[in-house]
C-alpha cells in the first residue's frame, strides 16, 4: 500500500475531534497538497501521511527579515506524531526581501505583470516574491536531499508554507554552528563535515549562496545545513563562484578563530578544491 492510500482496516472517530481549536489546529494539509509538492522518496518513516492527522502549532522557533519559523506537530491522536518545522515566508505585511538580485540572475517570471509587480514592491509583487523564494528552497532542499547533502528533510510544500524535518538535539532545538565550543577532534570533524557538503553541491552545480556559522545546525556530532533559499546555480549564474568563494571564506574563518589549524582552514585552497569537482 502507498503512502498515500488509506487504510480500509483503519477506523477512526472524526466526531471526537469537532471541537479542536482553529487557532492553533488544522487537519493536516498533506492530501491537498499536489503529489509534486510533497517531498521525495524514500520517505523517512517519521512523515505522518494520514488522513486522520491533525497540524499544532507549538510556537515560534525563529523570526526573520523574509520569513518565521514555526514548530508543528502534525498527530494522529493516540498514534503517531512527529514534530516539524514550518518555514513560512512573509507576504503583505513584510516590506521587502533583503536578498540581493544577485542571486535571482537567471531566474523566469513567465508573466510579464508579474515581473513588473515584484520590480515595484506592490503587495501583488511582494506575494509573488515570497511564493517564489519559497519554491526557489523547496526546490533546494529536494534536490540537495537527493544528492546526499546534509539538509532537512522536505516534508512538503503549501503555497509560502515549507514544512522540513525538524533537527533537535537532546530534546531541545540544535543550536546554530556559531554557538558552539567544539573540542579540537569535533572541530576537525566538523570541518570535515562541510567540506564533504561543499564538494557534494559543487558537485550538483550548486553553492549555497550564504553559508556561514549561523545557518549551519549542530544536532551533536552531525552538522545540518540550513536556509537555502539563495541557493545558486553555479552554470546559470554569472555570480555562482564568487558566492561559492564566500561560503568557503566564511567557513574558514570561523573555524580558524575556533583554533583549527590555518593550514587546514584555508578559504583559497578550499575553494580550489571544491571549484574543481564543477568540471
Amino acid at each position: 500500500m502507498s503512502h498515500d492510500e488509506i487504510n480500509p482496516d483503519f477506523i477512526f472517530d472524526f466526531h471526537a475531534l469537532d471541537d479542536i481549536d482553529p487557532t492553533t489546529q488544522r487537519w493536516s494539509t498533506w492530501l491537498s497538497v499536489e503529489p509534486l509538492s510533497r517531498g521525495p522518496e524514500p520517505r523517512p518513516a517519521w512523515v505522518v501521511t494520514s488522513q486522520a492527522a491533525i497540524d499544532t502549532e507549538l510556537g515560534i522557533l525563529k523570526t526573520g527579515k523574509e520569513a518565521e519559523v514555526h514548530l508543528l506537530e502534525r498527530a494522529v491522536p493516540g498514534a503517531e506524531s512527529v514534530v516539524m518545522a514550518a518555514k513560512r515566508y512573509r507576504t503583505r505585511e513584510h516590506s521587502a526581501f533583503h536578498r540581493s538580485a544577485a542571486y535571482t540572475e537567471g531566474w523566469s517570471t513567465r508573466r510579464s505583470r508579474d515581473a513588473r509587480a515584484i520590480k515595484a514592491g506592490s503587495t501583488y509583487g511582494r506575494e509573488i516574491a515570497a511564493v517564489q523564494w519559497a519554491t526557489a528552497e523547496w526546490q533546494a532542499l529536494n534536490r540537495l536531499w537527493l544528492a546526499g547533502v546534509p539538509v532537512p528533510y522536505p516534508v512538503q510544500i503549501d503555497g509560502t508554507e515549507i514544512l522540513m524535518e525538524f533537527i533537535e538535539h537532546d530534546g531541545s532545538p540544535a543550536p546554530r554552528l556559531a554557538a558552539t565550543r567544539p573540542t579540537p577532534e569535533l572541530l576537525r570533524d566538523w570541518f570535515e563535515q562541510l567540506r564533504a557538503a561543499l564538494i557534494a553541491l559543487a558537485r550538483d552545480g550548486v553553492a549555497h549562496g550564504d553559508l556561514s556559522p549561523y545557518n549551519i545546525l549542530a544536532a551533536g556530532e552531525r552538522l545540518v545545513i540550513i536556509d537555502l533559499p539563495q541557493a545558486v546555480d553555479l552554470a546559470g549564474n554569472l555570480n555562482g563562484f564568487d558566492f561559492l568563494h564566500r561560503d568557503c571564506r566564511n567557513l574558514c574563518t570561523w573555524f580558524a578563530r575556533r583554533g583549527l589549524d590555518p593550514a587546514v582552514a584555508d578559504a583559497d585552497a578550499l575553494f580550489a578544491e571544491v571549484a574543481a569537482q564543477c568540471w
